[in-house]
């Protein structure tokens, strides 16, 4: 069992804890396991030092976007200027590449032909999900998020999940995901590796 624990990191719905990314991170370092973070251009030009963090510990950077819109919503010229200026501010202040790695702010246009088509012009694929234990929503338990991402990961060969770098409730859920997962022998990768390694493809 191979799953890729994802990240996305953007400006939080509604107040929340200080320093759960920082939580993150720790966490994953402690395990030695790189994920995939997905983060959003305005996010990382208001949080360089935090963003510099997650790049420095190794972790797959990807694009989502600059202004955290739903993609299909935007116009042919608006799309490709947002695709655009997330990557460069992320890679202004991280150094980072992020193509070809995308993931739409809502899942908003991830099945939408135009929206890959234009992640496809700009050298991007989208990264879809698996696993959804919607941390996001304040009314789920950290016991809620674990349960959710255990359960979802049974049975398949691979898998991946979706989480956000803002909950305080996946700063509290992640440690026991991470055993979770390891006793359950799955193996953590990034999802590049896991394109690499497997006939999952990005776009799923």
């Amino acid at each position: 069992m191979q799953v890729a624990l994802t990240f996305d990191v953007e400006y939080p719905a509604r107040p929340t804890r200080a320093g759960v990314e920082e939580t993150i991170l720790a966490v994953l370092a402690d395990k030695t396991i790189r994920a995939t973070f997905f983060l959003q251009g305005r996010w990382v030009r208001a949080n360089p030092e935090q963003a510099r963090r997650i790049a420095a510990a190794g972790h797959l950077i990807g694009n989502h976007s600059h202004h955290h819109a739903p993609m299909n919503a935007l116009t042919d010229d608006g799309f490709r200027a947002d695709v655009r200026e997330a990557e460069e501010t992320i890679r202004e202040i991280t150094a980072v590449e992020t193509r070809p790695w995308f993931r739409c702010p809502f899942g908003a246009g991830m099945e939408d032909d135009r929206v890959l088509g234009f992640l496809d012009e700009l050298g991007y694929g989208h990264v879809g999900w698996d696993v959804d234990p919607k941390d996001w929503d304040d009314t789920r338990s950290h016991e809620d998020v674990v349960d959710t991402v255990l359960a979802g990961v049974r049975g398949r060969e691979h898998s991946i999940v979706l989480l956000h770098g803002w909950p305080a409730v996946t700063g509290d859920a992640l440690p026991e995901i991470v055993d979770g997962l390891l006793a359950a022998g799955a193996t953590l990768l990034d999802v590049a590796a896991l394109a690499d390694q497997s006939t999952f493809t990005r776009n799923a």
